[in-house]
C-alpha cells in the first residue's frame, strides 16, 4: 500500500504512489536538496465517484506533507495531527450546508497566506468544492493564481466538469482521477480495520456498490440495514396510484428522520455552546441584556443548522434511490445474463421474479426514472415531488 498515512485509501495503487512521491519531493525541497519538480505542485484536485475516497486521499496526502520523516509514517506529530483534524496549518472546509460561501472561503485565504506555525505547509483542504457558490470560487481561484509560499490546495469534487468544478480552477490544479474500490478491497478493509467478520463484509460491500463509508455503516448499524430494506421492497409495493404517493411519503419521511437522527446531537451541542458564550445561566442585568442582544446570532445559528438538515436529508434520500437502482441494475444484469455480481443478493428473488416479469426495456425505463429523480433532486426540484414523479413512473413501468 506504500506510506502508512494511505493505508485506509482502497483500491487506489497508482494514486498513492503518486502522492508519496509528491510528498518525497515536497520534503526534498524544504531540505534544499534536488528535488522532482514536477511531482509536487501547489494545487491538486483530487476527482472520482462518491465514496472513492476523495477526502481520505486528499487527508492522507496532507499528512504526508506535514509528516516529519517527509514519509508518510503516520506516527509523528505532523501525521498524527492531520489526520486527527487538529493540526494548527491544515485547514479543512466540509460543507455541512448545501454550498460553501465566499465569506468562509475569504476567511479561510487569508489565514492561509501566512507562514506555517509549526509545520512545514499550510494546507487548504477543500471538501465538496463543488459546492463552492461562485463568488467563492472565484476567491479561491485567485489565491491559487498568486499561492503564498509554502502554501497547497486540496481539492475534491465528483469530476473536472465545469458543473462540478470551474474551467479556470481546474487548468491550475493537479487531477488525481480515484476509481470506485472493488467490491473485495472495500471487504477486506472493513474486516482488517473494523473487525466486521468476512461474510458481513463481503455483503455490505456488495450492497455499498464500492462506497466504503457506506459499507461500514450498512455492516455495523443494524438501523441503515432495516432502512435499506424498506427502500429495497418498494418496487413489490406499487400495485396503484395511492400506493406510489404512500412510497414516495414513507421514502422522504424516513429520509427526513435519518437525517434528524443525524444532526439532533451536533444541533444541541452548538445551541447550548452558543447560550452559554451569551451568558445564559448568568446572573444580574449585563447577562441579562446580553441574552436580549443575541437574536441576530440564534437566527444565523438556526439559519445553518436548517440548511445542515437540508443538505443531510437530501444525502439520506440519494443513498436510498441508489440502493433502489442497485435493485433495478440487478433484474436486468438477469435479464441480459450477465456475468457480473448481484449488488442486492438479499432480495434475489424479488429480482428474479421482476426480470421474468418485465421487459427488458421495460426494466431500463424504471431504472431511468431512479437516476431522473437523483437529478431532478441535484437541480432543486422539491424531493417529494421527484419521489412522487419516480413511484410513478417505476408503477408504470
Amino acid at each position: 500500500m506504500g506510506a502508512p498515512v494511505f493505508e485506509n485509501l482502497v483500491g487506489q495503487a497508482e494514486v498513492v504512489a503518486t502522492l508519496a512521491a509528491a510528498a518525497s519531493s515536497a520534503a526534498a525541497l524544504l531540505r534544499g536538496e534536488p528535488g522532482d519538480t514536477a511531482a509536487m505542485t501547489h494545487a491538486w484536485i483530487f476527482t472520482g465517484p462518491p465514496g472513492s475516497g476523495r477526502s481520505v486521499a486528499a487527508r492522507a496526502f496532507a499528512a504526508a506533507l506535514q509528516c516529519h520523516t517527509g514519509a508518510g509514517c503516520g506516527t509523528c506529530r505532523g501525521c498524527h495531527t492531520t489526520l486527527a483534524g487538529t493540526h494548527a496549518d491544515v485547514r479543512v472546509v466540509a460543507p455541512e450546508g448545501l454550498s460553501i460561501g465566499v465569506g468562509e472561503m475569504r476567511a479561510l485565504i487569508l489565514r492561509a497566506a501566512s507562514a506555517p506555525s509549526g509545520g512545514r505547509w499550510q494546507v487548504v483542504l477543500v471538501e465538496d468544492a463543488d459546492r463552492l457558490t461562485e463568488a467563492a470560487g472565484n476567491a479561491l481561484l485567485k489565491a491559487i493564481e498568486e499561492p503564498p509560499p509554502r502554501t497547497v490546495f486540496l481539492l475534491c469534487a465528483p469530476s473536472t466538469h465545469p458543473d462540478d468544478i470551474s474551467v479556470t480552477i481546474r487548468s491550475r490544479c493537479r487531477v488525481v482521477p480515484l476509481r470506485q474500490p472493488a467490491a473485495a478491497d472495500v471487504a477486506a478493509v472493513l474486516a482488517r480495520r473494523d473487525g466486521i467478520p468476512a461474510d458481513r463484509a463481503a455483503w455490505a460491500a456488495a450492497a455499498a456498490q464500492g462506497h466504503v463509508g457506506r459499507a461500514r455503516r450498512l455492516a455495523s448499524d443494524p438501523a441503515a440495514r432495516e432502512r435499506q430494506a424498506a427502500v429495497l421492497a418498494i418496487p413489490q409495493q406499487l400495485t396503484g396510484v395511492g400506493a406510489c404517493f404512500d412510497a414516495a411519503a414513507a421514502l422522504i419521511a424516513a429520509a427526513e428522520a435519518e437525517a434528524a437522527a443525524t444532526v439532533a446531537e451536533t444541533d444541541g451541542a452548538e445551541r447550548s455552546a452558543l447560550e452559554t458564550a451569551l451568558g445564559a445561566g448568568g446572573t444580574g442585568r449585563g447577562a441579562a441584556g446580553a441574552i436580549r442582544g443575541a437574536g441576530g446570532q440564534l437566527k444565523e445559528l438556526e439559519r445553518r443548522q436548517k440548511s445542515r438538515a437540508t443538505r443531510a436529508q437530501r444525502d439520506a434520500l440519494d443513498r436510498a434511490l441508489v440502493d433502489l437502482a442497485g435493485f433495478y441494475r440487478d433484474v436486468l444484469s438477469r435479464q441480459f445474463r450477465a456475468d457480473v455480481p448481484q449488488v442486492h443478493g438479499e432480495v434475489a428473488a424479488a429480482a428474479a421474479r421482476a426480470a421474468a416479469a418485465w421487459s427488458a426495456e421495460s426494466a431500463l425505463r424504471r431504472l431511468e426514472a431512479v437516476l431522473a429523480c437523483r437529478a431532478a433532486i441535484a437541480a432543486n426540484v422539491k424531493p417529494r415531488i421527484a419521489a412522487e414523479a419516480m413511484t410513478l413512473a417505476l408503477w408504470r413501468g
